[in-house]
C-alpha cells in the first residue's frame, strides 16, 4: 500500500507502467503522464473542471463519424497537427524542397485522371484561372512523369464530400508532368470557409473568440519514384484570413496571386499562377502520409 500525494502519484503511476514491452510505448505513455500530471498541478485543475473536461472528450468522439473526425479538427485547432507535421517535415526534406503543409481530411485515393490543361471542374461558378510550374529536384532538374494530385473547395466554399452524393468526384484530378517535370491544369479560384462549427470543437472555437475560418486553398501531393513524397498547399494571398488561419497551415512560400499576362502561361487568355515544386530525394523513413485512409478523416480541409 501507498499513501500517494501530489508529487508521488505521478511515480507511482510511472512504476506500474515500467514493464510496457513495446519502448516506444513506454517512452510516449511516460511522457504523457508526466506532462498530463504536470498539467493538472500548474492550473490547479478541480474534480468538477475535470469532469467537463472528460464530458468534452466524449462529446467530441461521438461526433465522429466516417465521414466527419472531430478529433482530427481538435487536433487541428490546437495546431498540434501543424507542430506534428513541421516535426516530419524536419527530418528527411531537402532545404531547397517546397515546404509541406497540412494534407487535410478531403484527399481521396483515385481522383479522376486529367490531360495536361485540363480542368479538376465540372462545373465552373467562379473565376477560372491556370496553374503551371515545374516538378524539379533539389539541383533545378525537371523531374519527368511527376505525378500531381490536387483537390479544393468549389466557389461556395465546399469540397465535393460535403456539396454532392459521396460517389461523386469533383474539383479534384491527378494529372502527369511531361518529360521536363512541367504541368498545367485549370481550375477555378476557391473560397475560404469556415470548419464544423456545430460541434464541441466549434463550441471551444468560439469560447475561445476566434473565427473558425481557413483561406482559400488548393491541396497538392507530388509523387515520384527516388523522390520524398510532398504533401502541401497553396494559399491565396488576398484572402481577408491569410494571416490567421485557424488550423495554422499557412506558410509565407506556399502563398500565391493569380495574375494577367503571366510570362509562360500555357492558357494566356485565363489569369494564371505559376509555382514549381522542388521534391526532395527518397530516404529510409521519410515522406508518407499520416492515416492509412484519409479520405475518411472530413473535418476541416
Amino acid at each position: 500500500m501507498q499513501d500517494l500525494d501530489i508529487d508521488t502519484t505521478t511515480k507511482a503511476v510511472l512504476e506500474q507502467m515500467a514493464l510496457t514491452s513495446d519502448p516506444r510505448l513506454r517512452e510516449i505513455m511516460e511522457a504523457a503522464v508526466r506532462h498530463v500530471h504536470d498539467f493538472a498541478r500548474e492550473v490547479k485543475l478541480t474534480p468538477e473542471e475535470w469532469l467537463k473536461g472528460i464530458g468534452f472528450l466524449t462529446a467530441v468522439g461521438q461526433m465522429c463519424t466516417p465521414y466527419r473526425q472531430e478529433f482530427i479538427l481538435l487536433s487541428d485547432v490546437l495546431g498540434l497537427s501543424r507542430l506534428v507535421n513541421l516535426m516530419h517535415d524536419s527530418q528527411g526534406r531537402d532545404e531547397a524542397a517546397t515546404e509541406t503543409s497540412l494534407l487535410g481530411p478531403f484527399f481521396r485515393e483515385k481522383a479522376p485522371e486529367i490531360a495536361l490543361g485540363g480542368s479538376i471542374i465540372s462545373t465552373m461558378k467562379g473565376q477560372e484561372i491556370v496553374i503551371f510550374g515545374q516538378v524539379t529536384d533539389p539541383a533545378a532538374q525537371g523531374v519527368p512523369g511527376a505525378e500531381i494530385d490536387v483537390w479544393q473547395t468549389d466557389a461556395e466554399g465546399q469540397y465535393d464530400l460535403q456539396a454532392n452524393d459521396p460517389s461523386v468526384m469533383d474539383m479534384r484530378g491527378r494529372l502527369r508532368c511531361d518529360a521536363e517535370g512541367r504541368f498545367h491544369f485549370r481550375t477555378e479560384k476557391p473560397v475560404g470557409y469556415s470548419i464544423p462549427m456545430d460541434g464541441p470543437v466549434g463550441g471551444l472555437v468560439r469560447q475561445q473568440s476566434r473565427h473558425g475560418f481557413r483561406p482559400a486553398h488548393i491541396h497538392v501531393l507530388v509523387t515520384a519514384p527516388g523522390h520524398r513524397e510532398l504533401i502541401t498547399a497553396l494559399y491565396f494571398g488576398d484572402d481577408p484570413h491569410i494571416d490567421s488561419d485557424t488550423v495554422f497551415g499557412v506558410s509565407a512560400s506556399l502563398v500565391i496571386t493569380e495574375s494577367a499576362g503571366l510570362a509562360g502561361n500555357p492558357l494566356p487568355n485565363l489569369p494564371g499562377i505559376r509555382y514549381d515544386f522542388t521534391l526532395s530525394p527518397a530516404s529510409d523513413g521519410a515522406g508518407g502520409r499520416v492515416g492509412s485512409d484519409p479520405s475518411k478523416l472530413m473535418p476541416t480541409g
